[in-house]
């Protein structure tokens, strides 16, 4: 018997014309994942109308299939590797893809972005680039399709890389992996291909099975919304589900947004065989508390350095459905977990045309069908988390009356303007500049530096480890030698900051916050290096200048390209 398998879905998103059904009718040809006699009877049918074969066709057979009452559904495609299962959401037009945003695509924890290598990037590749941005989906690749038009030119390749790269990092969505491929022969899907050499990279059905899964539920930070409180003979019992993480009889556990700390006295049970010291995510569960506090439906139980985010005011991504427009000022209610507040809409940021996908800036309402980027202010503090880093507590609805009327995730909290990218973890903040470009503009004849987006990276976030003038390894350590705090990289993902003092040197390149190599090849070496730093009482001495000439290479992981002249890019989708 087949033991359980593990399932990844991945939302595949491009411009009509660049080859995103023929990606996805290859892979299912390439893994043997379709109906039986689909194969024969798409060619029979390309013959018959005089057209050559197209693995595009291949998709119009699950439709015949679902026409014959056989329960596959034409927008989540099934197929296998070894490794695991995969479920492709597919959505064959825009409205109907916005109107998965909330429910089918925001399941997704993958992406796969396709450009047309001869056409290169048009607006409907960089709107669809936006909705990844909107999904919040933190693992994607970029495949650039249709190599053999343009004659499998690395040149070419890297062009159109470094400007998709370029117009996503201004959406905060950092791709893994670029790859290209000629999904019609076959180039670099299953293995490497001979006609681009110089690639290095895996072919795709390869790199999907390096997307790492996200982890189960059971191991997320504890969520543990109050759905009641019940008084039973001398107890008072708080009922509700655990949406993530574990809890066990003994926690410290802290009451949010009250702020107020106890310790889990007693978990409930009905009969003895119940009788449990621990629970975790997925149970309804009741529990009673050491302190005789006022607690009430809506509250957060949460591990105590593991707190959800707290404020009035929060940004939002949202999809309208209301018979009315949604628009700014008006009341609504705002339902997350448990939690019921009143609420309005401060601002209408952005607002995303269902049908034509056009974007309308700082609009005054939003219209049915329609997607906006909005900031929600509530009457009232609610607790809540960003949708990529829990998503049972990270979307709500809005109700207008008696009607659910909209559907939202949660983007982040409205913080003042952000001017610089940092590192965030543990208390402590590392401001990292290793992910700005450096060009040495011909007519100035000096070296210029052009900032990253700002971003706040927590742990666990994709990190843009491709830049337009660098590339770094997936697995990298971050020291900034003026502030001496340290952060690490692993799998292109932040995995937390500590002060130096704390740091082991554990073999990893090393880099410095601006984005030199570090000449640490042994711990013997960083000994050294940390002894040399400790001796530096200013940055403006000789010593600090043959410090830096010694232990930094600047050029390890990027390049300095010469231009004649300096432009810029992606202003009207930056976020």
């Amino acid at each position: 018997m087949d033991i359980e398998r593990e399932v990844l879905n991945i939302v595949v998103v491009g411009h009509v014309d660049h080859g995103k059904s023929t990606v996805i009718g290859r892979l299912l040809y390439d893994t043997k994942s379709l109906p039986e006699g689909a194969i024969d009877r798409v060619k029979r049918i390309a013959k018959e109308k005089g057209k050559p074969f197209e693995y595009a066709y291949l998709l119009d057979a699950f439709e015949e299939e679902q026409k014959q009452g056989i329960t596959i559904d034409t927008t989540q495609l099934q197929f296998r590797t070894e490794k695991r299962d995969y479920v492709i959401i597919d959505a064959p037009g825009h409205k109907e893809f916005l109107k998965n945003m909330i429910s089918g695509a925001a399941s997704a924890e993958a992406a796969l972005l396709i450009i047309d290598a001869n056409e290169g990037i048009q607006e409907q590749s960089k709107r669809h680039g936006y909705i990844l941005s909107l999904l919040g989906i933190q693992k994607a690749y970029v495949l650039i399709n249709k190599m053999d038009l343009i004659d499998y030119s690395e040149a070419k390749f890297n062009e159109i890389k470094q400007e998709i790269n370029e117009f996503l990092h201004n959406l905060h969505v950092f791709p893994l992996k670029y790859i290209p491929i000629s999904a019609f022969f076959g180039e670099n899907m299953i293995t490497r291909s001979e006609k681009m050499p110089w690639y290095k990279g895996e072919p795709i059905l390869t790199a999907i099975d390096l997307f790492e899964k996200d982890k189960g539920l059971e191991t997320k930070a504890l969520r543990f919304p109050i759905q009641d409180v019940y008084k039973f003979d001398n107890r008072r019992i708080i009922a509700g589900r655990i949406e993530s993480g574990t809890l066990r009889v003994g926690d410290e556990v802290l009451l949010s947004p009250a702020n107020k700390l106890t310790k889990v006295k007693t978990i409930e049970y009905w009969t003895d065989k119940d009788k449990t010291d621990s629970i975790y995510a997925g149970m309804s569960v009741g529990i009673t508390v050491e302190d005789e506090f006022f607690n009430q439906r809506g509250e957060f139980i949460v591990h105590p350095d593991q707190a959800p985010l707290v404020s009035d005011t929060f940004k939002a991504n949202i999809f309208w459905m209301g018979k009315k427009p949604l628009v700014k000022a008006a009341d609504y209610k705002l339902k997350l977990a448990t939690q019921e507040l009143e609420c309005e809409i401060y601002s209408i940021v952005k607002v995303i045309d269902a049908t034509t996908l056009a974007t309308i800036e700082d609009a005054g309402q939003v219209k049915t069908n329609d997607v906006a980027e909005v900031i929600i202010r509530t009457k009232k503090q609610l607790c809540f988390d960003e949708f990529k880093n829990n998503q049972l507590t990270g979307r709500f609805v809005i109700v207008d009356g008696y009607d659910v009327s909209g559907g939202g995730i949660v983007s982040g909290l409205v913080t003042q303007w952000q001017t610089v990218s940092k590192f965030a973890a543990n208390g402590l903040e590392l401001v990292v500049n290793c992910f700005d470009d450096y060009v040495y503009v011909l007519p100035e004849g000096a070296v210029r530096r052009f900032d990253a987006r700002p971003h706040t990276f927590a742990a666990g976030d994709v990190v843009a480890i491709t830049g337009k003038t660098y590339e770094y390894p997936a697995d990298f350590d971050i020291i900034d030698i003026q502030t001496k705090v340290a952060a690490k990289v692993r799998k292109a993902r932040m995995a937390g900051v500590i002060p130096l003092a704390e740091y082991t040197y554990s073999g990893m390149p090393v880099i410095d916050a601006k984005g030199a190599g570090l000449k640490l090849a042994t711990e013997e070496d960083f000994i050294q290096f940390y002894s040399e730093l400790e001796t530096i009482v200013s940055w403006q001495t000789k010593a600090a200048s043959s410090f830096t000439a010694k232990w930094l290479e600047f050029t390890r992981y990027r390049g300095i390209p010469v231009v004649a002249a300096v432009g810029e890019a992606g202003a009207d989708y930056q976020i």
